[in-house]
C-alpha cells in the first residue's frame, strides 16, 4: 500500500525527465498513437513504454486500446491533481503554532 508522498512523487516523476517533456508536449496536441509517438521521438518500442508506463501511473496521462496499439491523451483529472499538488506544497502555512517558536 503506497503513502500519499509515493502517490505524490510519482506525479513528479512524471515531469522530471526531458523524453517525458517531449511526449507531453507531443500529447499537448491531442490523443497520439503510440506508433506517432515512436516516428517522433528518438525511442524504441521499451523506451517508450518504460516512458508511457510513469506517465500513466501517475494519472497525468491516460491510455486506451485499439487493435494492437494504445492511444495516449493527457488526463484532465491528472492535470488538474498536478496543478492542485503543486499549488498545495508551495502554499505557506500560515498557522503558527504556539510555543513551537524559539525566543
Amino acid at each position: 500500500m503506497s503513502t500519499i508522498y509515493e502517490d505524490h512523487a510519482k506525479i513528479f516523476k512524471a515531469f522530471c525527465d526531458e523524453k517525458r517533456l517531449q511526449i507531453l508536449e507531443l500529447l499537448r496536441g491531442g490523443e497520439k498513437c503510440a506508433c506517432v509517438l515512436l516516428e517522433q521521438l528518438d525511442l524504441g518500442q521499451s523506451g517508450l513504454s518504460y516512458h508511457m508506463k510513469i506517465l500513466v501511473e501517475s494519472g497525468v496521462v491516460e491510455s486506451r486500446q485499439e487493435g494492437k496499439w494504445t492511444h495516449y491523451k493527457i488526463s484532465e483529472k491528472g492535470r488538474a491533481s498536478g496543478i492542485d499538488l503543486l499549488r498545495e506544497l508551495t502554499t505557506p502555512n500560515t498557522i503558527i503554532e504556539k510555543n513551537k517558536c524559539c525566543k
